[in-house]
């Protein structure tokens, strides 16, 4: 086999070789970023969670708790200072109707927070293929 023969078998296995290179090196990216999808849903779950204990608190205060603490506070109000029940429960619901109001409004505030674009992006992913891609472009 003349030297001529050798170095095209060579630089064809060689070509072969960092073909199958390129391939495995953007499988194993495609998978990174799989993972790193992965992640981003967990993290886009767990937010969602903090949402609907919110939103349950929300519900259930307003529903269950609301009535019983503006009775017991308008009975105070009507007792404490001889207000007429009426200003006694109009006083009564809007207190606490801001304090249960604040408590759900900071559950719903820290969830959308966990929930921002910036946290979903794919950074690593992006970076590492675009460094692959300029490695690919330089081999060739």
């Amino acid at each position: 086999m003349s030297d001529i023969d050798h170095n095209k078998g060579s630089i064809a296995d060689l070509i072969g070789d960092l073909a199958n290179d390129i391939t495995s090196l953007f499988r194993k990216e495609v998978q990174l970023a799989k993972t790193e999808a992965s992640e981003k849903v967990e993290q886009v779950v767990d937010a969602s969670q903090g949402l609907a204990v919110g939103g349950v608190l929300a519900i259930g205060a307003v529903g269950v708790f609301l009535a019983a603490l503006v009775t017991g506070l308008s009975a105070l109000l009507v007792v404490g200072l001889g207000m007429t029940d009426a200003t006694a429960n109009f006083i009564a619901s809007l207190v606490v109707a801001v304090v249960v109001g604040g408590i759900a409004w900071a559950f719903i505030q820290r969830s959308l927070s966990a929930l921002k674009a910036s946290r979903l992006n794919l950074n690593r992913t992006a970076h590492s293929l675009a460094r692959d891609a300029e490695v690919a472009k330089e081999s060739i």
